[in-house]
């Protein structure tokens, strides 16, 4: 989406060791990719592309990416950025800029046509990263884990936690609602801790359902995360969701991220609204 990120990625994308081009004509693509192969030292190359892009097309894109990884044989991976239209329309504003297909109509206009547009790239993209709520080191932290120099990278996880009152995360994959355990916000001596503490965790943990929830969810991924590698998947969320996630979400998402990286697995982890929301 315009305005989600793509200049900012690219920067990161190049401290990480890509040769980053932006806003490239789409009908130059395979013959810039196909004399890069040419180079015994070229540097991996990371494209930016939206709207404003000369002869743009979903359509064309997903030709070109054909040729590329059919017959050139490349490893193409794409990355779909997407933001909160409320978001974005903020952004503009503070820039004073138009966007691209709104022309002479409000923003909020030109980004339903857009999100129209780039409906079927979001659907087939390897990976969706949502930038509302991230920072710029959390937005490298990201591109770093997925998009590793030395060969293809595995199954890259994200334990993330979040609040049900700001909605679904719309890049998780596996989502798990946790309000069914005692909520620690109606702890005195807990309310102003957070999951990333010990307290909270016991208080949690007390629950007679605890151990067998925490067995049957690490069960369940057992069998299913290396199918999803098998069939390629790159990339995988799995959200814990809460009232305000504060407590409860974040305290699986803690214990999720620790029990993957003892499993060997590549996971990050993630808090979206730890700090941003209150309960009654």
């Amino acid at each position: 989406m315009s305005g989600a990120g793509r200049s900012t990625a690219l920067k990161v994308l190049e401290d990480l060791g890509f040769e980053a081009i932006d806003n490239l004509p789409l009908a130059l693509l395979p013959r810039i990719t196909a004399g890069q192969r040419q180079l015994l030292d070229a540097k991996p190359l990371a494209v930016g592309v939206d709207v404003r892009s000369r002869d743009f097309s979903p359509e064309l894109l997903e030709s070109d990416i054909e040729v590329l990884t059919g017959e050139l044989g490349l490893d193409v991976r794409t990355l779909f950025l997407d933001c909160e239209d409320g978001v974005l329309i903020r952004r503009y504003a503070e820039t004073r800029r138009k966007h691209p297909l709104a022309a002479d109509r409000p923003v909020g206009d030109g980004l339903d046509l857009e999100r129209r547009i780039l409906a079927p790239m979001r659907e087939a993209a390897d990976l969706v990263v949502d930038t509302t709520d991230l920072t710029i080191w959390e937005l490298k932290q990201r591109l770093s884990d997925a998009f590793r120099m030395g060969g293809k990278a595995t199954l890259a996880i994200t334990a993330a936690s979040f609040s049900y009152r700001r909605g679904l995360p719309r890049d998780a994959d596996l989502v798990f609602d946790v309000r069914f355990f005692a909520n620690p916000h109606y702890d005195p001596d807990l309310k102003e801790k957070t999951g990333q503490d010990a307290e909270v965790g016991a208080y949690i943990a007390q629950d007679p359902d605890y151990d067998d929830f925490w067995a049957r969810l690490t069960g369940l991924l057992e069998i299913t995360l290396p199918r999803y590698e098998r069939e390629g998947k790159s990339y995988l969320t799995v959200a814990f969701g809460c009232t305000g996630g504060k407590h409860r979400s974040v305290h699986f998402a803690e214990r999720l991220a620790a029990w993957l990286h003892e499993k060997g697995w590549s996971a990050g982890l993630t808090h979206r609204d730890l700090g941003k929301t209150k309960q009654p």
